[in-house]
């Protein structure tokens, strides 16, 4: 059976990758921060080890040998406020991470590590080719961009895939993100809500295409050493995002703009090209965004 080791596997994203994963015949095997029930995910095997610990990171490898490695583990959170922690986390982790893989006696067959769209910053209008030149907007940004450096220093040793997720959403996320933010207003019938930054766009997806994409492309030999965006190819703006929710609930709620929540280095739009990945996986299982509204505001 294959093997495939997930960091960051008690995240949002990685619950949904390791039920698909065990779904599709994987034996997951969760790499955590701390201990974390995850058997309901299918997760057939659990460590403990933070990724800043290179020594129990070599040793937890060295027991695993996996045949695939997926690293979601990261502060995700753009308004993160402890920069010590994203750096460390997002940079320092990932290059343990890769150190420990390149000194495996049996090389993995593949190593997908997730950076973001917002290495992008902002760049240019319309959709973001991966060839556009990274310019990153914040500090999430930056770790991430230098994340995808760490790969390149391991490129010719380890066969490494790299995903480009724009912004996704679904049921479980926390509500410090945007959307849950809003149905979680919306389902308590809150008469308003606090928002930042009004005038942005961003290119949603439902995060069950996003590891649908994850766990094809470990399985495709013609990703490795390639980069991919993950997304749907359409931006919404928040206006649009907000009267899709309203007409979705049938609630209405006023915005006010909260000053605490505006961020200088906000990026206003982003939209992604799915031309790259598409060539090599096939189609995305795209969910219209009415649909996993739908679904967030019911579950």
């Amino acid at each position: 059976m294959t093997t495939t080791l997930i960091t960051g596997a008690a995240g949002f994203t990685g619950r949904y990758l390791a039920r698909r994963l065990a779904n599709g015949g994987h034996r997951v095997v969760a790499l955590l921060r701390e201990p974390t029930a995850l058997a309901e995910a299918g997760v057939a095997e659990s460590h403990v080890c933070d990724l800043t610990d290179a020594t129990g990171l070599h040793a937890i490898m060295r027991r695993v040998q996996p045949d695939h490695i997926i690293h979601l583990a990261a502060i995700a959170f753009v308004a993160h406020d402890d920069l010590a922690d994203m750096y460390q986390s997002n940079i320092v982790g990932l290059r343990n991470l890769l150190g420990a893989a390149n000194c495996l006696d049996r090389q993995p067959r593949s190593i997908l590590v997730a950076s973001s769209a917002n290495i992008y910053g902002n760049g240019r209008p319309g959709r973001l080719s991966e060839d556009v030149p990274p310019a990153p907007a914040n500090d999430y940004g930056v770790t991430k961009a230098a994340g995808e450096m760490i790969c390149r220093l391991f490129e010719r040793r380890l066969p490494i895939i790299v995903t480009r997720p724009f912004n996704y959403t679904g049921v479980g996320q926390s509500p410090s993100f945007l959307i849950p933010k809003i149905v979680d207003h919306v389902r308590h019938h809150a008469p308003d809500i606090e928002l930042g930054n009004l005038d942005v766009a961003r290119d949603f997806s439902d995060v069950r295409m996003v590891v649908d994409a994850y766990a094809r492309l470990i399985e495709e030999p013609a990703a490795i050493g390639g980069t991919f965006n993950v997304c749907s190819g359409e931006a919404t703006s928040l206006g649009q995002l907000l009267d899709s929710i309203r007409r979705l609930s049938g609630h209405d709620f006023a915005v006010r703009v909260t000053p605490a929540f505006v961020r200088a280095d906000e990026v206003k739009t982003l939209c992604g090209d799915a031309a790259r990945i598409e060539a090599v996986i096939g189609p995305l299982a795209r969910v219209p965004l009415d649909e996993t509204l739908q679904w967030m505001l019911t579950a």
